[in-house]
């Protein structure tokens, strides 16, 4: 449980981009202990790796892009949702595009991928911000707050003006196993007039019923309907795994309330996290010299001082 985690072996898939409708391979390979999150642009001259991190976002109008040194990855929020809820510190996500695969829409086909590659536990300790005084970010009436809790728990509202979606709440503990059961098969969403504008602007030309769920005015378009009664909250979980995985190697330990929130405003709360130093205790769990190469000895845990996400 806090023991850093990579992936036992290299292991790959193919798919389109969602918004070039080209074709994309993807690597993953296992990475060294504190090496974090770091996506390679495999099809450039130049080797760059961005880590995944808030300040190295560029993009989240239509979903979280990252970059550095004029090289962008975009769409990654599913795969970096499906690496946080399975509790994967160390990786190397190599790309030959611009963009991740949209596989089905979910982050399941990313879940299963790292099963497949198997789980490594790797020597160091994960880290953690454990709130200790209410966070909150507004903005255009939409609102998180996050509040102190024993554990990580989501609590996630959301309400569009719609007569096929309107409001659903979730409220999930967010306890071993429970990304991989309750979120990580919930589809991305889009209502038919935006699927229609975004194709006039050129963009969603890998967008079907296969890798999203259509919203018509009175339906939904996608033959064999939900996977989830509120598969469309669930997704906005899912959506939010993604963005804390942006915390830069820290597991959040809070109670994380969202009305109506998305990724700009997801990135909003983690910035606003990293730089609530009054309100987060980050931690390290520790192990004396002696017992260090006991993998089942329960640690004590360490507060970090003038901790950098």
């Amino acid at each position: 449980m806090f023991r850093q985690r990579t992936i036992k072996r290299a292991v790959s898939c193919t798919g389109l981009g969602l918004h070039s409708g080209k074709k994309v391979n993807l690597t993953l390979c296992p990475a060294d202990v504190r090496r974090g999150i770091v996506f390679v642009r495999t099809d450039i001259d130049k080797r760059v790796e961005i880590k995944a991190e808030v300040n190295n976002v560029v993009d989240a109008k239509l979903a979280t892009t990252i970059g550095g040194m004029g090289v962008k990855v975009s769409t990654v929020e599913h795969l970096l949702a499906a690496l946080y809820g399975l509790g994967i510190d160390n990786i190397i996500i190599e790309v030959d595009g611009p963009e991740i695969p949209i596989m089905d829409g979910s982050a399941a086909p990313f879940v299963y991928l790292i099963q497949n590659a198997g789980i490594a536990v790797q020597s160091g300790f994960k880290k953690f911000l454990v709130v200790k005084k209410k966070i909150q970010v507004n903005d255009n009436g939409k609102t998180v707050t996050i509040l102190p809790s024993q554990g990580f728990k989501v609590s996630y509202t959301i309400d569009f003006d719609h007569p096929m979606l309107r409001s659903q709440s979730l409220s999930i503990k967010c306890d071993a196993g429970a990304f991989q059961r309750d979120i990580s098969r919930a589809r991305t969403f889009g209502f038919l007039k935006e699927v229609e504008l975004m194709r006039s602007m050129g963009l969603a030309k890998g967008g079907s019923l296969d890798n999203a769920i259509v919203v018509g005015d009175f339906r939904i378009l996608n033959k064999d309907g939900l996977r989830y009664d509120n598969e469309f909250v669930r997704h906005k979980i899912l959506d939010l795994f993604g963005d804390l995985s942006l915390l830069g190697g820290f597991y959040l330990i809070g109670h994380i309330n969202a009305y109506k929130s998305g990724h700009l405003l997801n990135h909003k709360v983690v910035k606003k996290i990293i730089s609530s130093t009054s309100r987060v205790d980050a931690i390290e769990p520790s192990l004396p010299e002696e017992v260090k190469e006991h993998p089942l000895q329960v640690p004590s845990f360490k507060l970090l001082q003038g901790f950098r996400a």
